[in-house]
């Protein structure tokens, strides 16, 4: 069924340091789209069987939803994760300009081919 025939009605409540907020909210508007929307194909790319999943377009989509991902992990357990995920974001954040940007990824991309797998984004 396409997203314009679902009614949204169900919430999703994720705890994120706020300098992440207004990094992916800054991101999302630069883009035109909402954060609702920004998540919801974060969502969806991430139940798609393999098979039929897209290559990120862009480097820093991967470090989004990797955001997203330990943001929901510091839901379940925010006082083990909150530091570990500030910790993590300060590490991708280069520039220390309080986002994740392309630029603060092109390091990352040890085999060149365009994208940062979960692999070399671990790299430390």
């Amino acid at each position: 069924m396409s997203d314009a025939k679902l009614k949204k009605s169900e919430t999703l409540e994720v705890r994120i340091p706020y300098p992440t907020k207004l990094a992916f909210m800054s991101r999302c508007r630069d883009e035109g789209r909402s954060a609702s929307e920004a998540v919801r194909d974060f969502i969806e790319r991430e139940l798609a069987p393999p098979t039929t999943r897209k290559r990120p377009r862009r480097p820093w989509r991967l470090a989004v939803g990797a955001l997203i991902a330990a943001a929901v992990g510091a839901a379940a357990a925010p006082s083990l994760a909150g530091s570990a995920l500030a910790s993590d974001f300060s590490r991708l954040d280069v520039d220390r300009d309080g986002r994740i940007t392309a630029a603060d990824l092109r390091g990352r991309d040890l085999d060149g081919d365009g994208a940062v797998s979960l692999s070399e984004l671990r790299r430390p």
